[in-house]
This record gives structure tokens, C-alpha cells and sequence, in this order.
């Protein structure tokens, strides 16, 4: 497949169906017993991005989600990334993927809780190796200066504020400086003012050139974003153009 040369994602056609959901039937699309998540959807993103996925709760976005970021697989369709179709790895080059060229922030943070902030943002570095182990906790200290949280370095989770926490898990995921940045709700949990905060540094991201993909229910969402798309019922409105 060719790629236009700003695309960094391309799904075509993908479908993920999910087995034994016990009572769902839906003639047409799909063996009865089963459900179907996604529904040949059609989804470029450009490098530089900035969009955002919006729909409701059972829409398909966090299974979407994890179709770009190859923590799951699709039942058919294809997945490429800079080129390079991800959708056939093995486990072993699928975990390489993640861990090097995506970064994830989660709604509820998952920070390791007997880790100090400093070792949750040193734990990617860890394990993929990329980055010198000489080289790690100063990278780890860098990215908490710039995310606003160095002074919280040494404490563990628990004793942060939600804020903190979420720009504590953004350090993290861009431990290993990834090319695509995704976040799934991620000030879901968050008052107004600290979830501003959190939006002004996603932008100040995709101003220093990242790609960033942000999930939420939340049609505010538009008005954040550089391009938006819906998804209902496991269809995106609007996604095949870069």
C-alpha cells in the first residue's frame, strides 16, 4: 500500500468482532452470540496531528484506540504506521512497537503506587532499553521539569494531586520519545482549571511537533482539537483523509 507522505496511521478496513457476548445477536454482521466492535473503518491520521475521537460509552473509541496503538489486534483490515503494516507483528515486535513509537496516557493514570514519580517515568526506559541506562534518570528528570512536576520527583503517587498525577503519566509516556502521543479520557477525572492546564500542555506537544491522539465522550472535545472525528455504533464519521 502507498501511503500519502503526511499520514503517519492508516486503518483500512478494519473490523474487530468479539466472541461469546452471551444474548447479542445481530443478524447481517455478525454470528449470533458475537459483537461487533468496529465496523470496516476507514482512519488516517497526518504527522503533527491533533484529533480527536468523540463518542458515547460502548461507541467502539477505546477499542479503536487500541487498534492504533496495537494493544489489540483487528479481526480483518489493516494497520499501517509510518509505512510499515503492524497489524501482522508477532508479540515480541508488537511490545517493541508500543514501547518506541507510542506513548499512552490513561484516564485513571496507572502509575505504579510503590514507585516514586521519578522510577514510574524511568520504568519505560527500562524496559525497552532504548535509551543508555546512564543516560535515564536525567532524561526522567528533564521531562517532569518540562511537564511542571520535578519538585514531586521523589514522592510516590498516592501523595500527588489527580494533576499531578495525569502530568506525571504524560512524563511517563513520553519516556521514550514516541512519535504518536494518545490519551484515552485523560481529564476525565480532573476539575476545570487542572484540566485546563492539561490541554494547554497537549497543545504546547503538537506545537513541538508531536502526534497526538486524544478519546473522550465529551463533544467539547472540537473546539480543542485541530480535526475531529465521531464514532457510533463501531462506525467513524468523517476519518479516511490526512
Amino acid at each position: 500500500m502507498m501511503m500519502n507522505e503526511r499520514e503517519l496511521v492508516r486503518l483500512e478496513g478494519v473490523r474487530k468482532e468479539y466472541g461469546n457476548r452471551s444474548g447479542y445477536i445481530r443478524t447481517g454482521d455478525t454470528q449470533a452470540g458475537n459483537f461487533l466492535a468496529l465496523r470496516d473503518i476507514d482512519l488516517a491520521i497526518s504527522r503533527g496531528e491533533y484529533l480527536g475521537i468523540i463518542g458515547k460509552s460502548g461507541s467502539g473509541k477505546t477499542t479503536l484506540l487500541n487498534m492504533i496503538t496495537g494493544i489489540d489486534r483487528p479481526s480483518s483490515g489493516a494497520i499501517w504506521f509510518d509505512g510499515e503494516r503492524i497489524d501482522g507483528f508477532g508479540e515480541s515486535d508488537l511490545a517493541r512497537f508500543r514501547g518506541r513509537r507510542v506513548g499512552v496516557v490513561f484516564q485513571f493514570f496507572q502509575l505504579m503506587p510503590t514507585l516514586s514519580v521519578l522510577e514510574n517515568v524511568m520504568l519505560p526506559m527500562d524496559f525497552l532499553g532504548a535509551i543508555p541506562a546512564r543516560d535515564r534518570m536525567e532524561r526522567s528528570k528533564a521531562l517532569l521539569e518540562r511537564i511542571g512536576i520535578a519538585d514531586q520527583m521523589h514522592k510516590l503517587p498516592q501523595s500527588l494531586s489527580g494533576g499531578q498525577q495525569q502530568r506525571a503519566a504524560i512524563a511517563r509516556a513520553l519516556a521514550n520519545d514516541p512519535v504518536l502521543l494518545v490519551a484515552d479520557e485523560p481529564t476525565g477525572n480532573l476539575d476545570t482549571a487542572t484540566a485546563c492546564a492539561i490541554w494547554d500542555l497537549f497543545a504546547g506537544l503538537v506545537d513541538e511537533g508531536k502526534t497526538l491522539v486524544i478519546v473522550s465522550h465529551d463533544p467539547d472535545l472540537t473546539s480543542r482539537v485541530s480535526r475531529s472525528v465521531t464514532i457510533r455504533d463501531g462506525i467513524v464519521e468523517g476519518g479516511d483523509h490526512a
